[in-house]
């Protein structure tokens, strides 16, 4: 039987379930400590012990819920209100969370929907803020009106708020894109992103993987880009990726510019920007122990995690160093892989918060620093040798504007062919942006 549309009665329950880990992730997520979605979902789910039907429906719910904050808003502002200003901060986001349960999540029932979130108002609040949230969300579940043209100002601001983006990102998408491929855009950036796997063909071929999934009842297919990648059309079992140890999550992005490296054993090869070692194994995982990889981070723990993985994985061919990326000189290496720090535009849909923590500023000030980087680049590439560059953005400021400017500095260097720009959310793949350069003998 389904529970009655009104406030919750008795004592609060001490119980934390998934709606309340959402509730706790979404206030972590834009609380004054700004944690990472996927940070706060981890900590808050093993915290509070639910099991994987509950850890499912509280990350669709607390993702959810940040991703369409914008359209959320919209949604809540005419039962709202002024109110907004004066209401305490977790009442709102009850409020937001309970409007994406009635608009974002079919497989929710009304009645639920309003009686737990009145719940949770009761029990971070009082009766009155419990008799409010019980208001607006009954009439919020009368009132089915979707957002149209003719209610904003211009056409972006009309697809920023459906689509639940800041304004000036779908304005540079458009500037980028076109209109037409705009609107491809924006109907895969909120959909789950999608899931790839890197096989180590010493263990497992893509083919044995594919099969080996479908025993499982997951379906993936050949990535069309990446050789050693699969793509998974939907989901998997939790824990069934990280049951193996034949194969590791990689976005098809990141993938992509290990793919245009293209490394080859024996070769001599520095990675910088390498993070916590993904692209590191990956490469490691070409070269077959041989040759020489180092890999700069100047993050301390980011390093520390790269080098047990690389630890974890055996090979002895390669280095992890701490160090900045633009003091690098006069090496003479076969290959370099820059993967710079970006204003990460073409991942938005992969991290929920994301797109409400950046600035239009962002790619101009980053590509200040990008520049520099593959100046020392192209300073520690022998004659002959390639070297890739590539950002997870699309923003031309950080994409071709830096290649330009450095090809234009550097006449012994060219393109090895043309770059690769791919914009984000079309079959739920991320947006990312790789040059390829070689410098003559």
């Amino acid at each position: 039987m389904e529970p009655p549309l009104h406030a919750a009665s008795g004592p609060p329950s001490n119980r934390v379930g998934s709606r309340e880990v959402a509730l706790q992730v979404v206030r972590d997520v834009f609380g004054p400590a700004k944690r990472g979605a996927r940070e706060a979902f981890d900590y808050r789910a093993r915290k509070a012990g639910i099991d994987a039907r509950d850890r499912a429906f509280a990350m669709e719910l607390a993702y959810g819920a940040i991703k369409m904050r914008r359209l959320l808003d919209w949604y809540l502002a005419p039962y709202v209100g002024a109110r907004a200003k004066t209401l305490p901060p977790v009442i709102l986001e009850i409020l937001r969370l309970g409007a994406y349960q009635l608009r974002g999540m079919q497989s929710v029932q009304t009645r639920a929907a309003v009686f737990e979130s009145v719940g949770l108002a009761r029990k971070f609040g009082h009766k009155g803020t419990a008799g409010l949230v019980n208001a607006v969300l009954r009439r919020l579940a009368e009132d089915r009106r979707e957002p149209l043209p003719s209610d904003f100002p211009t056409r972006n601001d009309y697809l920023a708020t459906r689509f639940s983006l800041p304004t000036w990102i779908v304005k540079h998408w458009e500037e980028r894109f076109g209109a037409p491929m705009l609107d491809r855009i924006l109907a895969g950036i909120n959909q789950p992103a999608l899931i790839s796997l890197r096989t180590d063909p010493a263990r497992l071929t893509p083919q044995s993987a594919i099969e080996r999934l479908a025993a499982a009842g997951v379906r993936a297919v050949a990535s069309p880009t990446v050789r050693d990648l699969v793509n998974l059309e939907h989901g998997a079992p939790e824990g069934f990726i990280d049951g193996f140890d034949d194969w590791t999550m990689q976005s098809e992005s990141a993938a992509a510019a290990v793919e245009a490296l293209a490394p080859q054993p024996g070769e001599t090869i520095l990675e910088l920007c390498s993070g916590r070692g993904n692209k590191t194994l990956a490469i490691a995982e070409r070269l077959r122990n041989t040759g020489r990889l180092t890999a700069v981070e100047i993050d301390p723990r980011k390093c520390a995690l790269a080098r047990r993985a690389i630890a974890e994985a055996g090979y002895t061919n390669v280095e992890v160093v701490e160090g900045d990326a633009t003091q690098v000189r006069d090496l003479a290496v076969d290959a370099i892989l820059l993967d710079a720090p970006c204003s990460s535009l073409g991942i938005l849909g992969r991290q929920p918060e994301a797109r409400w923590r950046k600035s239009p500023d962002d790619p101009a000030r980053l590509s200040a620093g990008q520049r520099a980087m593959l100046e020392a680049a192209g300073s520690a590439l022998r004659p002959g040798a390639r070297l890739v560059y590539s950002v997870c953005t699309t923003d031309r400021r950080e994409c071709e504007d830096v290649v330009d400017a450095f090809l234009a500095a550097h006449t012994s260097f060219s393109r090895a062919r043309p770059d690769a720009l791919t914009p984000p959310g079309i079959d739920r793949r991320d947006g990312f942006f790789v040059a390829v350069l070689e410098r003559a003998p």
